[in-house]
C-alpha cells in the first residue's frame, strides 16, 4: 500500500529536523516506508465504582454459598437416623457420663437454691435442659408407665426418651405424666439435706429445651393436681 504523499512529506520534514538529508531518507526508507501502522481501538469507558463493588460482592456471596453446605432437610435427617440411638449404643453405662455432666450443670444453675428451693429454683428448673437427667415416672394416666426409671437421652417437645438400666429406650409422653428428679448434693457439702428432689408436671412442660431457655413461666393454679 503506497503512502499518502501528504503524510510522507510531513514525516520527512520531521526527520530532517533531527537528521541530515541522507540519514533522514535512509531512516524513512528502512523503518517507516511501507510499514503497517496498527491502530488500537478506542478503550471502553472506565466502569462505575458502584458496579465494581456490586459485582465483587455478588461474586463473594456466590463463592460463600458454594462453600457452605446446605442444611439437611427433616426428611433427610429421618432417613439417616440422626435422631435415633443405634441398637449397639442402647446401654445405660454409655449415658452415665452424660448424667454426671448434667448433675454438674444443674448444680451450677441452682447454686445455693439447690438446698433452699423456692420460686427461684423453680424458675431456673423450668428453663433448664434435661438431656442427661435421671428421672422416674411417679404418676401417669397410663399405669404401666409408672416406675420407669432411667436417664433422659432426648428431651423433645412432647416426650422424654428414657434409657433404663436394662438397656431399653422408653418413649414416655409428657402429657398426663409426673416425673420425679433427684439431684444429690456434692460430696464435700456437710449438710443433712443432701438430696434435692423436684417433680416435673409434663402437661406444663411440653416445650423443646431450646424454646424453654427464653420462655418465661408464670405460676398458675392447676386443678388436676
Amino acid at each position: 500500500m503506497a503512502s499518502n504523499p501528504s503524510s510522507q512529506s510531513v514525516t520527512q520534514e520531521l526527520l530532517s529536523r533531527a537528521h541530515s538529508p541522507d540519514s533522514a531518507n535512509r531512516i524513512y526508507a528502512e523503518k517507516i516506508q511501507r510499514r503497517p501502522l496498527f491502530l488500537k481501538p478506542s478503550s471502553p469507558p472506565p466502569p462505575d465504582a458502584r458496579d465494581v463493588r456490586r459485582k465483587a460482592r455478588q461474586a463473594k456471596q456466590k463463592r460463600a454459598k458454594a462453600l457452605k453446605p446446605k442444611p439437611l432437610s427433616a426428611r433427610r435427617r429421618r432417613k439417616l437416623g440422626l435422631h435415633e440411638i443405634p441398637r449397639h449404643g442402647q446401654k445405660y453405662t454409655v449415658f452415665e457420663p452424660l448424667n454426671k455432666l448434667w448433675l454438674g450443670y444443674i448444680r451450677e444453675i441452682l447454686g445455693n437454691e439447690l438446698y433452699t428451693g423456692g420460686q427461684g429454683a423453680a424458675a431456673k428448673l423450668s428453663a433448664a435442659d434435661f438431656h442427661g437427667a435421671e428421672v422416674e415416672v411417679s404418676r401417669s394416666n397410663c399405669p404401666s408407665r409408672v416406675g420407669i426409671h432411667g436417664i433422659v437421652v432426648k428431651d423433645a417437645r412432647f416426650v422424654f426418651e428414657i434409657i433404663t438400666k436394662q438397656g431399653q429406650v422408653k418413649v414416655v409422653p409428657k402429657e398426663g405424666t409426673l416425673f420425679r428428679v433427684n439431684v444429690p448434693a456434692e460430696k464435700d457439702v456437710a449438710d443433712d439435706r443432701k438430696l434435692f428432689t423436684f417433680d416435673i408436671h409434663g402437661d406444663q412442660f411440653q416445650h423443646r429445651s431450646a424454646d424453654r431457655t427464653n420462655k418465661k413461666f408464670k405460676g398458675h393454679y392447676l386443678k388436676n393436681l
